[in-house]
């Protein structure tokens, strides 16, 4: 007994249904294989053309035009992943429009990288201090926030001729071919740029990913030699070893409580959603052919950071996280970051070479900090010289942020320390205090 008309047309909607996620399936899986050649089109044009070779096997037979029939997933599966191979977006690289309260400069290194450089001087009336201050910003590998150039004007304030520049291939500095993003380039980049200076050892002050590359510059006697004295705020994991290690970090922040970050995404775009998506999974290299590096930087948003943003403020600021960047402004080269973040856990330990520096430090560690905790007194118990250690209560990773008076807090801790005095907040933990710290701030 044949089966009515309407579970028959269901029957076949369903199969047809299939039939479009198993073609789609196999492009996704094809695009790997690949690792995306031809903008996806390698793939495409293959599942095109075994799509119809099936529905063509599969409609033999058949009066017309049910011959047709089969080829209608087809279509449909061909017009859904298209929209992967076509670019939404300029695939050659876009800079940022310059800031209109901070020149840009490009300098290029000796090490081969041209990055863009702003300089904050001294403000007028305050008492100059004898050395230049770098600034080496969080990401890796963006764009350096406006909050962060606000805290820069703080310490020009004090009297600093603070200096920073935005990691080759992030926010207006010339892009590297893929291969080239390494832990050990953003160290020698560092050294090159200090040297570009001209004025001897500098202060620096590295945040978040830029603590890395201070604290992997300071393992290396080199460019440790180009640092007068060093704080590392906030650092993520200085090794591989390190980076293995999981355990207690800072106390809650604002991750699921804040509002969804709103505007636009590139995550909502197919072609992005798939390749941002593989490249984080591991699926596809970072320098995939699936999109230019230039394109994926053209494409990411503030917004693609999701949670992110979040986690760097405490709990209790869940309702009024400030505005960190501009649009115009905001630029993010996941691709490199991801690179350079793997280079990070491939590296071996740098703990024999960071206790040999006898460089002055200063660690910053935030109350609601995002960061392993073990990331940050792992460097404590390694690096010998460091001289003071302060708890930022009340703020999360995100130190310098605006709110209330946090970033006077962070400048005064910064200044007392680079100036040799008194600070206003105790030194602690020490190494002493390690395990109790570890046990007690969660």
């Amino acid at each position: 007994m044949s089966l009515p008309v309407p579970l028959r047309l269901l029957g076949r909607l369903i199969l047809a249904l299939l039939a479009v996620v198993g073609l789609a399936g196999l492009f996704l899986a094809l695009v790997v294989l690949t690792d995306g050649a031809r903008s996806g089109l390698a793939a495409w044009l293959t599942v095109l053309a075994a799509g119809v070779i099936a529905a063509l096997w599969r409609g033999r037979g058949r009066a017309w035009p049910g011959r047709l029939w089969p080829l209608v997933p087809v279509a449909a599966a061909a017009a859904l992943t298209a929209s992967v191979c076509v670019p939404t977006v300029p695939t050659a690289r876009q800079y940022p429009p310059d800031l209109p309260f901070v020149a840009t400069e490009r300098w290029s290194l000796s090490t081969g990288s041209r990055v863009a450089v702003y300089r904050h001087p001294p403000s007028a009336g305050a008492t100059r201090r004898p050395r230049p201050l770098v600034y080496l910003h969080g990401g890796p590998v963006r764009s350096i926030s406006v909050l962060d150039h606000r805290f820069l004007r703080l310490l020009a304030d004090q009297g600093y001729d603070v200096y920073a520049y935005e990691h080759a291939g992030g926010g207006r500095s010339d892009l590297l071919p893929m291969e080239q993003y390494t832990i050990s380039r953003s160290v020698r980049d560092l050294a090159a740029f200090v040297d570009r200076l001209g004025k001897g050892p500098a202060d620096v002050l590295g945040f978040s990913a830029g603590a890395i590359v201070l604290t992997r510059a300071l393992a290396a006697p080199d460019t440790a030699a180009r640092v007068h004295r060093a704080i590392i705020a906030e650092p993520g994991p200085m090794d591989g070893p390190t980076a293995l290690i999981s355990g207690p970090q800072g106390r809650p922040s604002a991750r699921g409580l804040a509002p969804a970050p709103t505007g636009a995404r590139a995550t909502r775009v197919p072609r992005y959603a798939v390749a941002l998506g593989l490249i984080q999974l591991g699926l596809l290299p970072p320098d995939t052919g699936l999109i230019t590096q230039a394109e994926g930087v053209n494409a990411f948003k503030a917004a693609d950071l999701g949670s992110d943003t979040a986690s760097a403020y405490c709990a209790r600021d869940a309702g009024r996280i400030p505005t960190e960047d501009t649009a115009e402004n905001f630029s993010f080269n996941a691709a490199a970051s991801l690179r350079i973040q793997q280079t990070i856990r491939d590296s071996p330990s740098i703990a024999p070479g960071l206790s040999r520096t006898r460089t002055p430090s200063m660690l910053m560690i935030a109350e609601c900090s995002s960061q392993i905790r073990q990331w940050q007194t792992g460097i404590l118990a390694a690096h010998p010289a460091i001289e003071r250690t302060h708890y930022m209560p009340g703020v999360g990773h995100r130190m310098w942020n605006g709110l209330d008076d946090n970033n006077e807090r962070a400048a005064a801790v910064i200044t007392a320390f680079l100036q040799g005095g008194p600070s206003p907040l105790p030194n602690y933990p020490t190494r002493a205090d390690i395990s109790a710290f570890l046990h007690d701030r969660r």
